[in-house]
């Protein structure tokens, strides 16, 4: 009867959704459509589809679960969780207050709908190189990142039901799939902005639940003191000095290379109210990642006081834990644990959507329209751009088919790999006259280089190397821009006349 009740409900959510798709499918007459909802979000929707794609499961698996990992040996520190978190909230605040405004303008000026088109349309690239290169790291890097959320759909399943984890994911994919094709971005967006309200209930009914059943607060910190140098900032062993800190508060650079994030801002109907949104999404998530990490920590003191730990316990699952353990209180507990599940798949559906999106107009406006099929009718466009789709999605599971993956581990890779390649463009492109198409290659390609020679090759000589790789290949991103766009032929007329427009 208990399982029943939860998957009644995450049946009930799951055609909520997917008749979402259904309703806003109808509003897609073009790939602009299709790709940036015709420039047509509202601020609410703006700011929280825009933190719900960004936090993913990351928000109700990932970051837990390091908290949770330092007090139970899993690879994984109290630290981390809190200068990750303080990373990403003030990446948050800065992206939307520095980035947002411009990029709507800037983007809208230069009839840009994809991030490619606007390295490309900013700098007048007739070659085709910067749309290329752009395009091909999107699909780097967003095909596992896309697959990190299906397996922990098959993750969570397994864990809850003990139903088969390749099985699961692949029905989780096709809904998450289906809902996308159907609707497009719009659809993205809008239930985003509804997966972030049930984020939010389902963190504070867990967070009120665990506390109650591990004992209270008194029981929380008598068992988290009994672990040495636990609530220490530099780490149990002492090991998070500055530099440790810088690269994992490094997780915040991310944000303004984020393409998933900042279509958001090209999205927006009305620019002058992007304030509302920032002030929206700050907020929210600052609050979301404090009670994650808090849940974490309860998390040690819950499973002890239950019988629940063992050697063989994932620490990414605690809130799958927590909500097993309240479906069986009573049939309307299981329906609120169901909401919880929910909440979790919530938290992956925002951000596979919209990673789905990305890596499809990446495939078909930027590389098949750019250069093999340049005449596509717009039927036969949106044809292509839904196939594009399920073919990601199909990748994605391919990728996702391994069930001993990290969520955190391969979200921060993918993470370092857009902010390194991405993110230092977006901010001199927006604010530097002199930047020329040289300079763009030259630091979309260096970054996302550099993100992979990093993690695979320098970290593994350990030391002062053995930090975040989205830190240095930021910088060195940074550097190639700078130094390449000043020692070749400056922008034309053209692309600075469109720049001082823009600036004002």
């Amino acid at each position: 009867m208990t399982n029943a009740l939860i998957v009644f409900a995450i049946i009930m959510y799951m055609l909520v959704v997917v008749g979402i798709g259904l309703k806003l499918s109808k509003q897609n007459k073009s790939t602009d459509d299709f790709y940036l909802g015709g420039r047509k979000l509202g601020p609410f929707v703006t700011a929280m589809s825009a933190e719900a794609s960004d936090m993913s499961s990351w928000l109700l698996m990932g970051l837990p679960g390091v908290a949770l990992a330092g007090l139970i040996g899993g690879g994984g520190t109290f630290a981390e969780a809190v200068w990750t978190a303080i990373g990403l909230a003030v990446g948050t605040y800065l992206n939307f207050l520095i980035v947002a405004r411009r990029l709507r303008v800037y983007s809208e000026r230069i009839n840009a709908s994809t991030i490619p088109d606007f390295f490309a349309n900013r700098f007048a690239d007739k070659s085709g190189a910067i749309i290329a290169v752009s395009a091909i790291i999107i699909i780097i890097f967003f095909v596992p990142y896309t697959g990190s959320g299906f397996s922990a759909v098959g993750k969570l399943f397994n864990s809850l039901f003990g139903l088969d984890y390749h099985l699961t994911m692949i029905v989780g994919a096709a809904i998450i799939a289906t809902y996308t094709i159907l609707g497009g971005f719009l659809a993205a967006s809008t239930t985003d902005f509804l997966q972030s309200i049930i984020m939010t209930i389902a963190l504070i009914v867990v967070l009120l639940f665990g506390i109650t059943k591990s004992g209270g607060m008194d029981a929380i910190l008598a068992n988290t003191d009994a672990v040495p140098g636990y609530f220490s900032l530099t780490g149990p062993d002492g090991s998070y000095s500055s530099l440790p800190i810088a690269s994992t508060m490094a997780w915040g650079l991310g944000y303004f290379g984020m393409p998933h994030i900042l279509l958001r801002f090209m999205a927006i109907e009305d620019d002058r109210k992007l304030s509302l949104s920032r002030r929206i999404a700050s907020v929210w998530v600052v609050i979301s990642m404090g009670i994650a990490i808090f849940i974490g920590v309860m998390g040690y003191s819950f499973v002890k006081a239950n019988g629940l730990l063992n050697d063989e316990m994932d620490p990414e699952r605690i809130i799958v834990l927590i909500s097993s353990v309240l479906a069986k209180a009573n049939p309307f507990a299981a329906i609120i644990a169901g909401l919880i599940i929910s909440g979790i798949l919530a938290s992956i559906m925002s951000t596979s959507d919209s990673q789905m999106l990305a890596a499809s107009s990446s495939v078909s406006e930027n590389l098949v329209r750019q250069f093999f099929i340049k005449d596509m009718n717009q039927r036969q466009q949106m044809l292509f751009a839904r196939g594009t789709v399920a073919v990601i999605a199909v990748i994605g599971v391919i990728f996702a088919w391994d069930p001993n993956s990290s969520v955190f581990r391969i979200v921060s890779f993918a993470w370092a790999g857009f902010g390194a390649a991405f993110g230092p463009l977006m901010l001199i492109s927006l604010f530097w006259r002199r930047t020329n198409k040289n300079g763009a290659f030259a630091g979309i390609l260096g970054g996302g280089a550099m993100v992979i020679i990093w993690k695979y090759f320098i970290s593994k000589l350990g030391g002062v190397f053995a930090i975040y790789e989205l830190l240095p290949a930021f910088v060195f991103s940074a550097i190639l821009i700078v130094v390449v766009s000043l020692i070749t032929a400056p922008p034309t007329k053209e692309v600075t006349d469109v720049f001082d427009e823009v600036r004002g």
